[in-house]
């Protein structure tokens, strides 16, 4: 099959999930081809990308930033291209169909990337990624339209933009996958069809993460560890504040937050004004040989996400798959589809969000009872084996291109 991936960012270092998909879907022998809207530019970067030659199959809709330029060079990209698709062209510059989108020019520029190219899927991570898929399809470039649907899509989007801003989407697009039945269920309050609907999860390579069950050394610490950005939704701030109440009873405790993000100097500040500085330290951007070495050195993993100020909310944190493969028990929050894949007492511990005492004794429990570990590691990880292994995951998600292909949902 020939695949389109429509993206945001690539490569992006948090999006892993993405990438395997990318990555699992050429180890089965398909062409892939991804169209993102910039490069990041990030520092560090997943092997995966060098290993695959992943920057070969790019393309970058590179729309200037300084208006006259995105003129001019739109001038040339329409006397270059006009021949070869006039009215699929006269049609992105439809400003009473296409608004902003139009009238910016974006939509042209993201046409151009797409002509001479055909596809049997076009697939678009993110809402907002789906409704340039849906222009694309309304304009005439071929393909299936799917559209995965995460977190801030399904939150912080619909909040600026309104119930009503995939209303196109859903007209046009023929499969949405969200990624948890927490959000099937608002796509369907949002007004999409639930037959277009198939819960598709994100995965984690398991191969890459050594399973070992957890046990306390004689006078070793207790490490505890938190991954992810250090943005708003993923509460660290409570996590830390936990943590401060926790190193009352318990001194002996390394608590660890890897990642950087736009809250680095408030958390760091929060700290130093805790008096903890001695029980928690920040790492910043990791690689990925960095990540396994830390869930292999942890104890406990620690993710309390909550809804931030802006409507922001998290999809089903993969960080929570990772640790919980590696043996991990975890801890986190009653927060969107994170109770799909953390069993409550099972696998780890759900707490409200911003509960700081119910965290603070969630972690005093885990602490008292090192027994619970193993057990609670052992059954992490054949819950993320059976629902949350990638290669049955993609190997699923290319029964579902075939058989939108063959209009089953049709």
């Amino acid at each position: 099959m020939k695949i389109a991936f429509i993206v945001g960012g690539f490569p992006t270092l948090s999006e892993t999930f993405i990438l395997n998909q990318i990555t699992g879907l050429l180890d089965m022998g398909h062409d892939v081809e991804i169209f993102a809207q910039f490069n990041p530019e990030e520092k560090k970067v997943h092997p995966d990308i060098e290993k695959y030659q992943l920057m070969r199959r790019v393309h970058y809709f590179n729309i200037p930033h300084n208006k006259i330029k995105r003129i001019l060079k739109a001038i040339f990209l329409i006397i270059k291209n006009f021949h070869k698709a006039p009215l699929k062209i006269l049609k992105s510059l439809n400003v009473f169909r296409y608004g902003k989108n139009a009238l910016s020019l974006r939509l042209l520029y993201i046409l151009i990337s797409f002509l001479d190219k055909k596809f049997d899927i076009i697939h678009c991570h993110f809402g907002p990624n789906g409704i340039i898929g849906a222009y694309l399809k309304e304009i005439g470039i071929s393909g299936k339209l799917i559209t995965t649907f995460h977190g801030y899509d399904m939150s912080t989007f619909i909040v600026n933009n309104g119930n009503n801003v995939y209303e196109k989407l859903f007209l046009n697009g023929n499969l949405f996958l969200p990624i948890s039945d927490y959000w099937k269920r608002k796509l369907i309050r949002l007004g999409c069809d639930e037959k277009k609907i198939v819960v598709h999860r994100m995965g984690i390579d398991l191969e890459k993460f050594k399973f070992s069950g957890r046990m306390k050394q004689p006078g070793e610490p207790i490490k505890i560890l938190t991954m992810g950005r250090l943005v708003e939704k993923k509460g660290h701030e409570y996590a830390i504040r936990a943590i401060a109440k926790v190193v009352r009873k318990y001194r002996n405790i390394e608590y660890l937050i890897a990642g950087d993000g736009s809250l680095t100097n408030k958390l760091e500040g929060l700290v130093q004004e805790l008096g903890i500085e001695k029980h928690v330290k920040f790492s910043g951007a990791i690689e990925q040989n960095e990540v396994l070495k830390l869930y292999q050195q942890a104890h406990i993993f620690v993710l309390p996400s909550i809804t931030a100020s802006n409507g922001d909310q998290e999809g089903i944190p993969v960080v929570l798959m990772e640790a919980q493969a590696t043996g991990l028990p975890v801890i986190s929050t009653y927060h969107t589809g994170i109770p799909e894949v953390i069993v409550e007492g099972k696998s780890g511990f759900l707490v409200p969000e911003k509960d700081v005492d119910a965290l603070a004794e969630r972690l005093e429990y885990l602490i008292e009872h090192p027994e619970l570990w193993p057990d609670m590691g052992r059954y992490g990880r054949k819950f993320v084996e059976e629902k949350y292994h990638i290669k049955k995951l993609n190997q699923n998600l290319i029964e579902i291109y075939q058989n939108l292909i063959e209009e089953k949902y049709e």
